[in-house]
């Protein structure tokens, strides 16, 4: 096997753990010796051993002189776990090919340093494009201090997501919607306004029972019903409510007596700042937010710049009526100048639907 094809089996292997690294990034590492496969692990979740510890108890002692492919350079901090570069280094590893450099300003070129120091042999930049999009959060959070935004609508072939009288169950086939369902399992948190709450009650639940998905509401006046839905299948503290100076002490009280994290937006007397929200969200190691509504939500987070990337569910049907609610309100363009625009857009076939994909274009 080839030096590249080693390092895609790492990246196989970092993928595993899609949702469940968070703050952390995903990573994946392979030890080979003489031509064979001695050692592969990957990070499961945040907390827990590094994909180079799990390599090398693998690989235990025939480690010695054996080369290392890692997707992301080792820690050389002692953080959640103790170094990584220090056990490689202790296990007689002679070669490291790395396919992206760690943008963690704590490590950031220096694992590189300390094992070229200790006579490590170091190759970087392998397959470091797919290094790039797999923790496109990670390098997203750790860089600039923010979450990695996605809004997600599901609309009809006109851009509309209800009709006129308000219907909108459903517009996307089951399949879509058990796909959007499943995506929710990639992210830490799901951000919805009050109108969606008070119009579709939704659970905002992950596919995957044991997902700890955090739950926002934008509710600048806290009208929120205590009894709704969202609240029914998740931890309390994992539930938080945005309000505005317009919530009443009484109401704030009262759902932080339950557990549930109120957060107060000090200059909201209207709509809340998400360019301030996702400050906080940052704050609370949150590092992907997903966007599921309504239109006015996913108007605003795209007016703020504050969205990375688009998820459209588009169904084979034709509303037709300009009074019909449409997927985006509120950007405030006037121009055809000032619309957003996607790049690297792909689709995909989800039964009768098409599932459309695409980052904001700068």
């Amino acid at each position: 096997m080839t030096d590249k094809e080693y390092m895609q089996i790492a990246y196989v292997l970092a993928r595993r753990g899609k949702g469940r690294t968070s703050p952390n990034p995903m990573v994946g590492a392979v030890i080979v010796n003489n031509g064979r496969i001695i050692g592969q692990g990957y990070h499961h979740r945040c907390g827990g051993p590094h994909a180079e510890i799990l390599a090398l108890r693998q690989a235990q002692a025939h480690a010695h002189g054996a080369r290392m492919y890692v997707t992301l350079e080792p820690c050389c901090h002692q953080g959640r776990t103790p170094p990584c570069v220090d056990a490689i280094i202790a296990a007689g590893i002679k070669q490291v090919f790395i396919s992206l450099k760690d943008p963690n300003p704590l490590v950031r070129g220096k694992s590189i340093a300390r094992l070229r120091r200790n006579n490590v042999d170091v190759s970087c930049g392998l397959l470091r494009e797919r290094g790039l999009l797999l923790n496109e959060v990670f390098i997203k959070y750790i860089t600039r201090r923010r979450p990695f935004v996605v809004t997600k609508t599901a609309q009809t072939l006109d851009g509309k997501i209800a009709t006129v009288s308000g219907e909108s169950k459903w517009i996307t086939s089951q399949s879509a919607r058990c796909y959007a369902r499943r995506m929710r399992n990639e992210f830490d948190a799901i951000l919805v306004g009050f109108n969606t709450v008070l119009k579709d009650n939704p659970f905002l639940d992950p596919a995957q029972k044991t997902k700890r998905l955090k739950k926002i509401v934008l509710d600048p006046a806290l009208r929120t019903n205590p009894r709704a839905r969202l609240f029914r299948n998740s931890r309390s503290q994992d539930c938080i409510l945005v309000v505005g100076c317009r919530a009443r002490v009484k109401d704030i009280k009262k759902f932080r007596s339950r557990g549930i994290n109120v957060w107060a937006d000090p200059s909201a007397t209207k709509d809340i700042s998400l360019s301030w929200l996702m400050k906080e969200l940052a704050r609370h190691e949150i590092t992907s937010l997903l966007v599921e509504g309504g239109a006015r939500v996913v108007g605003s987070a795209l007016r703020e710049k504050v969205v990375d990337k688009m998820h459209v569910y588009i169904a084979p049907r034709i509303i037709g009526d300009q009074a019909a609610l449409g997927a985006v309100a509120g950007t405030g363009v006037t121009r055809l100048k000032q619309t957003v625009r996607l790049d690297r857009v792909t689709f995909d076939r989800i039964g009768a639907d098409i599932f459309l994909q695409g980052y904001i274009a700068s």
